[in-house]
């Protein structure tokens, strides 16, 4: 098989990845938390850049292809993210309005929370977001099934490069970040950004099981 093939099927999974991680989304809020404080940030990148190019594999192996089939899978996936994204939008409302906003202090002490409990919340985070598997498995797993033969997983390991670049680069960022986010107010800022985000996804994903039950 001739090499350009293998390069444009992986450029292509490389751009249609990056095009849909870059934005500002709940995971991508969390990572940047995350390497702010300093806590555990390489074990985070490392799960987001894995469950990444698993996803868009099962879907280019035919999930996509299914969960499209399975309406009954979509209402009780939607519905567990609904309750998930409301709660861990109140959490981070509360924190926005009436905490105090996180100290040096308050970060040292974050920063001893075990790796289970950080990155169990990131795999939450990840699985229960009903846009993964809109994104990652149906549509980026369905583009890459229309590749040919091996051309198939040359397009998921460029989909995982994408992963990969935009994590580190977020990782990197939350690190110059740091003594911004040393001021109380920066942190009830994306808090309260956090809030938005998940609780308005909450309403989003609701609206469209209630609509799909009419």
């Amino acid at each position: 098989m001739a090499h350009s093939n293998l390069f444009t099927a992986w450029l292509a999974g490389f751009t249609v990845c990056l095009s849909l991680i870059v934005s500002i989304g709940a995971q991508n809020l969390y990572v940047l938390r995350q390497a702010v404080q300093e806590r555990h940030v390489r074990a985070c990148v490392a799960w987001c850049v894995f469950s990444d190019a698993l996803l868009i594999g099962v879907g280019v192996a035919g999930m996509a292809r299914l969960l499209d089939q399975r309406p009954d899978w979509a209402y009780t996936l939607g519905l567990g993210g609904v309750v998930f994204m409301l709660v861990y939008g109140l959490m981070a409302l509360r924190r926005a309005v009436w905490a105090g906003g996180s100290t040096q202090a308050d970060m040292a002490g974050e920063s001893r929370r075990s790796l289970w409990r950080v990155v169990g919340t990131l795999v939450l985070i990840t699985l229960f977001n009903p846009h993964v598997y809109l994104d990652t498995v149906l549509l980026v797993g369905s583009i890459g099934a229309r590749q040919e033969g091996e051309l198939k997983w040359f397009f998921v390991a460029g989909a995982a490069s994408a992963s990969m670049v935009w994590f580190t680069s977020l990782m990197a960022l939350g690190r110059r970040l740091k003594h911004w986010f040393a001021q109380p107010r920066a942190w009830r800022l994306l808090d309260g950004l956090t809030a938005a985000m998940m609780l308005g996804l909450a309403l989003w994903v609701w609206q469209g099981l209630d609509s799909g039950l009419a």
